[in-house]
C-alpha cells in the first residue's frame, strides 16, 4: 500500500518540475506575455479571474454531462442493437466507422445550418464524439462472453433473454465502463467544440474572447481547466466502477 501511494506521487512531482522549468525559462529568455505566460502569471489570473470564469466553467460541465449522459445511453442502445441483430451489425457497422472518420468540427458549420445555434447541434456535437467508443467497447465485450457459460446456461433452459441480461450483460460491463471511461474525456472536449457554434457562455467562449485579445494567460487558464474537468469526470467514472463492479477486483486478488 505505501509503495502504491509512493508511486501516485510520482506524477505531481514530473508535474511540478515541469512547471518550474517553463517558469524559469520564460522568465530568462524574457518572453513576452502574450506569447508565452509564466504558469505563476496564469495562476494568477485563475484566482484573479475566476469569478467571471466560473459562469463559463459551469456552463461547460452542464453541457458536458448533459450530452455525456445522451451518448453514453445511444452508445449502449447501439450496442445492444448490434449485438443481437447480426444482420443489422452486418448492414451499419461500416457506416459507423465511418461516421468517425469525419472531423467533428468539419461538421459543426452544417449543423448550425440545419439545426440553427440552440441546443441541439451542441448536443449532436457531444453525441457524435461519446456515442461510438461506447458502443465498440460494449460490442467486444459482448463477443467476450465465454462459450461454456453459455454452452452451460443454454443446456440449462435458459433463454435469449435471461442469456443476455444474466451472462453477457455482467460479463461485459469491464469493457462498456472502459468505452464509458473514454467517452467521458471526450465529453468535455465535445462540450467545448460546441460551444464554437455560437453559444453565449461556457468555456469555448472564454477561449474565443481569450485569443482574439491575445490574453494567452487566459487561454491558458482554460486549457487547464477543460483538464481538469476531464480527470474528474475520468475519476468519478472509476470510482462508480469499482462500486459496480466489485467482483472483478476480488477476482484480481
Amino acid at each position: 500500500m505505501k509503495m502504491k501511494r509512493f508511486k501516485g506521487w510520482r506524477p505531481a512531482v514530473v508535474l511540478l518540475l515541469f512547471f518550474f522549468i517553463w517558469e524559469i525559462i520564460v522568465k530568462k529568455a524574457d518572453i513576452p506575455e502574450w506569447l508565452l505566460p509564466a504558469p505563476s502569471t496564469i495562476m494568477t489570473e485563475a484566482i484573479t479571474g475566476f469569478g467571471s470564469f466560473s459562469v463559463h466553467l459551469l456552463s461547460t460541465i452542464k453541457l458536458g454531462i448533459t450530452g455525456f449522459a445522451i451518448g453514453v445511453g445511444i452508445g449502449l442502445f447501439a450496442a445492444v442493437l448490434l449485438y443481437l441483430l447480426p444482420f443489422v451489425r452486418e448492414a451499419v457497422y461500416p457506416f459507423l466507422i465511418l461516421s468517425q472518420n469525419i472531423p467533428v468540427i468539419v461538421l459543426a458549420p452544417l449543423l448550425v445550418i440545419w439545426f440553427g445555434f440552440g441546443l441541439l447541434p451542441k448536443m449532436i456535437v457531444i453525441t457524435l464524439v461519446c456515442f461510438f467508443p461506447v458502443t465498440i467497447a460494449a460490442l467486444d465485450g459482448f463477443k467476450q462472453t465465454s462459450a461454456d457459460l453459455k454452452h452451460y446456461m443454454k443446456m440449462a433452459g435458459a433463454t435469449k433473454s435471461q442469456l443476455f441480461w444474466k451472462l453477457e450483460l455482467p460479463h461485459a460491463l469491464p469493457s462498456i465502463f472502459s468505452g464509458i471511461k473514454i467517452s467521458a474525456t471526450y465529453s468535455v472536449m465535445g462540450a467545448v467544440i460546441s460551444e464554437w457554434l455560437g453559444a453565449k457562455s461556457g468555456i469555448g467562449v472564454y477561449m474565443t474572447y481569450a485569443s482574439s485579445s491575445f490574453r494567452t494567460d487566459r487561454v491558458f487558464v482554460a486549457i487547464f481547466a477543460i483538464m481538469a474537468i476531464s480527470l474528474l469526470f475520468f475519476a468519478a467514472i472509476v470510482l462508480l466502477e469499482r462500486i459496480l463492479i466489485r467482483w472483478r477486483s476480488k477476482g484480481a486478488n
